[in-house]
């Protein structure tokens, strides 16, 4: 699999499990992160691998963007702001149209894209503790790339009560919501993880592979078309006054002041 900076890696019995290990930062995604998950993830698709579990080291299962990587984001340009994008955009994708099954075993907070992370696997299973949410609005950005993910599994209802309130909740509702397959305790969130992959080893391939592309297949060009809008929102949003200042008021640690708002007042 190679060596890698943000993550471990180890194979047994034909299951690969690729944990986030930046558990300092609470495994939030970086640059680095996110280009080797992506790596990561493709490499065990043409590996002998039967099935891959993603879990996070530590308390949490990923809190979404590095804070450090938040306070650059201001002084970038367009193009730069468009890779940025595009770089996790392929990741959700790459994890999403993967032909091995997969399975998320979120162990702790799962905020904004580590949210993305965690639902866009075939199975998730979480601790009765762990939090979820896309608070991306709170800071004054948009959920862009991971909305056209949640739309496809929650209804458009559902999907605007958690994109526009921003607000945490707990492992119950994510399963009560499709979200989480299953609540298990903390010590055995890995053996049940490890069970479930073992059983999909058994199944044959060739099938699950043709399975996975048949689903994916019934919504391809608009979900394509999707993540191309979602991209181009996504550079939108990081240029606007309201998402500097959630960036700024977030940093210092205090209510953010909407440039917006005055501008509708």
């Amino acid at each position: 699999m190679g060596h890698y900076s943000t993550l471990r890696t180890h194979t047994e019995e034909a299951v690969l499990t690729i944990t986030l290990h930046r558990p300092e930062r609470r495994n939030a995604l970086n640059p680095e992160m996110i280009s080797e998950l992506t790596h990561a993830l493709e490499s065990a698709d043409r590996s002998h691998v039967g099935a891959i579990i993603l879990t996070g080291a530590g308390t949490a299962f990923c809190a979404g963007l590095d804070l450090d990587h938040l306070q650059t984001l201001h002084a970038r340009t367009v193009e730069e702001h468009r890779v940025d994008s595009e770089n996790i955009a392929r990741l959700l994708k790459v994890l999403y149209d993967l032909s091995k099954p997969t399975i998320a075993a979120v162990n702790g907070a799962a905020i904004a894209g580590g949210m993305g992370l965690a639902t866009v696997c075939d199975f998730t299973f979480a601790v009765p503790e762990a939090k979820f949410g896309y608070t991306e609005v709170k800071i004054g950005f948009i959920p862009a790339i991971v909305s056209a993910f949640l739309v496809r599994q929650v209804g458009d209802k559902i999907a605007r009560d958690l994109l526009l309130s921003g607000r945490l909740f707990k492992a119950e509702e994510a399963h009560r919501l499709g979200l989480v397959n299953r609540v298990v305790s903390e010590q055995d969130l890995l053996p049940e993880a490890h069970l479930l992959a073992q059983c999909l080893t058994r199944n044959s391939p060739q099938a699950m592979q043709a399975t996975k592309r048949l689903l994916n297949s019934y919504s391809k060009d608009r979900f394509d078309a999707e993540l191309k809008a979602a991209i181009a929102a996504n550079v939108d949003a990081r240029a606007t006054e309201d998402f500097k200042e959630g960036i700024r008021a977030f940093l210092e640690k205090r209510k953010p002041d909407w440039p917006s708002r005055k501008n509708i007042l």
